[in-house]
């Protein structure tokens, strides 16, 4: 009798566990999915949207020029002008500069086929801030360049900016319309597609 009890005690307790557990997994999962999914896309437009100056975080994001100079981020954006084309970049990182070198090519077409803004954001650690002076006064790039000296947008964009160089075109509303990781040769062209469809 007292065996009985205790084979069906460790029996409920089992089937207890393994729902919990299930439950917990499906809970885990979902929590995966909304966490680095919609949110993080949803809050990334949201605060993109939002007027600047009511939201002191993520995008009052202090930016640093080649020569030295400061700006906020929030003097940067301006979405109602048109599409924008945000890439993100690290000096140390081969595709970053192949992927630059392939739009500088293209630029001036681009701008007399189209209506948009490009800014490029290095997201080097300060103690890098040297090499990108030095790379931004070398390549002479004809889009606006700048530093992000406090590595904020690493976490404030879809994905953590896992992954560089990563490209993300904005539609004049804000929102996130185009986002690509890592360069092959022609992505630049189907980046400027995208730019052109928005038009």
């Amino acid at each position: 009798m007292i065996l009985r009890s205790c084979i069906a005690i460790v029996f409920v307790c089992l089937i207890f566990s393994c729902q919990t557990e299930t439950q917990a997994q499906k809970e885990q999962a979902g929590g995966i999915a909304v966490k680095t999914s919609v949110p993080v896309m949803s809050n990334a437009v949201a605060h993109l949207k939002a007027p600047m100056e009511e939201s002191n975080y993520p995008f009052d994001i202090t930016l640093k020029r080649a020569d030295g100079s400061e700006t906020n981020s929030k003097n940067v954006f301006n979405f109602e002008d048109g599409p924008t084309i945000v890439t993100f970049w690290l000096t140390t990182c081969y595709p970053c500069r192949l992927e630059m070198a392939a739009i500088k090519k293209k630029y001036s077409r681009w701008q007399e086929e189209a209506n948009f803004k490009m800014v490029a954001i290095s997201t080097d650690f300060e103690k890098n801030y040297p090499a990108f002076v030095k790379m931004v006064n070398e390549n002479q790039w004809p889009w606006e360049v700048y530093n992000d000296v406090n590595r904020k947008f690493w976490k404030v964009m879809p994905g953590g900016l896992n992954g560089l160089p990563q490209v993300f075109v904005f539609d004049k509303n804000g929102e996130i319309v185009y986002h690509k990781r890592k360069y092959a040769a022609g992505d630049e062209d189907i980046l400027f597609n995208k730019v052109k469809e928005l038009q």
